[in-house]
C-alpha cells in the first residue's frame, strides 16, 4: 500500500512538473521553432513527466518501505527508556537548531534560505546522539530514580553473568585466578531471579538460590576483575534470557553461561557466548588410548559385564568386563575416548592379572 501511494504521488508530481516545464515561454518558443505549427508539447511533457515519476515512485516507495521496516524492527528491540531518551534528544536538538538559525536575518550565499533547515536537522541529529549516550541518566530522571552506573569499558570486554552460571559456582574460581579480563556484569533482573529462587518454598530451589547469592558475594570479594551490578530497565514482562541477550547485544558484551538453551538463543541473535561447561571440558587432562590408570569401579554399566567409574574431574570411565570389580580399585588400560555434547567418556579394559590395592 505504501509503495502504491508513493508511486501514485510521484506520478502526479512528475506529470504536473512535465506539463509546466513544457509550457514555459522560452521552452515553448524553442519547440515551436523546431516544429512550427505543433502545439502539443505540454501534453508530451505531461506524459514524459508522468512516466518518469511513475518509475521513480516505485523505486522510492520500495526504499521507503524497507527503511520503515528496519526502523520498526529497531524500535521493537529498544527498551522504552531508550526510545524515550531518543525522542527527547531529537526534540531538544530541533529546538536548539531552530534557535541557532534565528540570528541570520538575511540569506547567505549558496546556502541561502536552506540554512534554518540544515541547522535544525543537524541539531536534531546531535541531540539524538547526545541523548543516546546519556540514556541511563535520562531514564533515571524521568523515572524518578537514581540512574544506574554505566559500564565504561570497551565493547567485547564486558562479560554478563546469567543465573545458571552464578548458581553453578565455578565462575568464582575462574574469576579468582585472574584469567578473565574486563568487567563482569550482573544485571539487576538476574539478581532478582536469584532472590526469587532463594525465597522459593521448595527446599532444593531455595538452597540453589542461596548458593548463587553466596557465590555472587564471593565473586565481588575475591575476583581480580571489576564486578558491576547494572540497574534494570523498567520491567516490560520479557523473559530473563531475552533481556540478557538484548542487553549483551546493546553493550557489545559476551554472555557467560552454562545454559544450553540460552547458548543457542544468543548464537541465533549474533551474541558471543562463553560456556563454562565447554571451558571445563577443554581443561580436562588429555587421555590417549594405551594409557594406564587406576579406577574405582562403583556400579554396573549399560552393557553386560561393564563396570563404571569416575575420575576426579567427573569424567566417566566405562570398564569392559569390570562388573566383577565393583567396589574395588582396578588398574585399567584406555582403549578409546568418546567426546559427546554432554562431556567425555573413556572406555577401558582391566589390565591382566593386575589389581590396585
Amino acid at each position: 500500500m505504501l509503495v502504491r501511494a508513493v508511486r501514485v504521488s510521484s506520478f502526479l508530481l512528475g506529470a504536473v512538473g512535465g506539463y509546466r516545464l513544457a509550457s514555459l515561454d522560452h521552452g515553448a518558443d524553442a519547440f515551436y521553432r523546431l516544429f512550427p505549427g505543433f502545439s502539443g508539447w505540454p501534453w508530451i511533457g505531461l506524459a514524459a513527466g508522468g512516466m518518469v515519476g511513475f518509475w521513480l515512485g516505485g523505486w522510492l516507495g520500495e526504499a521507503l518501505r524497507r527503511g520503515m521496516a528496519r526502523f520498526a524492527s529497531a524500535v521493537r528491540q529498544m527498551s522504552f527508556p531508550d526510545l524515550l531518551s531518543g525522542v527527547l534528544g531529537v526534540l531538544v536538538g530541533l529546538g536548539l537548531g531552530l534557535l541557532l538559525s534565528l540570528p541570520w536575518p538575511r540569506p547567505l550565499p549558496v546556502v541561502g534560505e536552506f540554512l534554518p533547515v540544515l541547522l535544525t536537522m543537524a541539531g536534531g541529529y546531535l541531540g539524538a546522539v547526545a541523548a543516546w549516550c546519556k540514556k541511563d541518566e535520562i531514564a533515571g530522571l524521568v523515572g524518578g530514580r537514581k540512574p544506574g552506573r554505566r559500564v565504561a569499558v570497551l565493547p567485547g570486554q564486558v562479560k554478563i553473568l546469567d543465573t545458571s552460571v552464578i548458581i553453578d559456582g565455578r565462575i568464582a574460581d575462574v574469576a579468582s585466578t585472574g584469567f578473565l579480563e574486563g568487567t563482569l556484569l550482573v544485571p539487576a533482573f538476574v539478581l532478582k531471579e536469584l532472590q526469587l529462587i532463594a525465597d522459593s518454598s521448595d527446599v532444593l530451589k531455595r538452597n540453589r538460590g542461596r548458593r548463587g547469592l553466596d557465590v555472587l558475594q564471593r565473586i565481588q570479594k575475591e575476583s581480580k576483575v571489576a564486578v558491576e551490578i547494572l540497574d534494570p530497565d523498567e520491567d516490560d514482562g520479557t523473559e530473563v534470557d531475552l533481556k540478557l541477550v538484548r542487553l549483551a547485544k546493546r553493550l557489545g558484551a559476551k554472555v557467560l553461561t552454562n545454559d544450553f538453551n540460552l547458548n543457542k538463543i544468543a548464537e541465533l541473535k549474533g551474541v558471543d557466548v562463553l560456556n563454562i561447561n565447554e571451558l571445563a571440558n577443554a581443561m580436562k587432562p588429555v587421555v590417549l588410548p594405551g594409557e594406564e590408570m587406576v579406577v574405582h569401579v562403583i556400579k554396573d554399566g549399560k552393557e553386560h559385564g561393564q563396570g563404571v567409574g569416575y575420575l576426579d574431574d567427573g569424567t566417566m570411565i566405562v570398564v569392559d568386563g569390570g562388573r566383577r570389580f565393583i567396589g574395588e580399585s582396578v588398574g585399567v588400560m584406555v582403549t578409546s575416548v568418546l567426546q559427546t555434547a554432554a562431556g567425555r567418556m573413556i572406555f577401558a579394559k582391566p589390565k591382566p592379572l593386575e589389581r590396585a590395592l
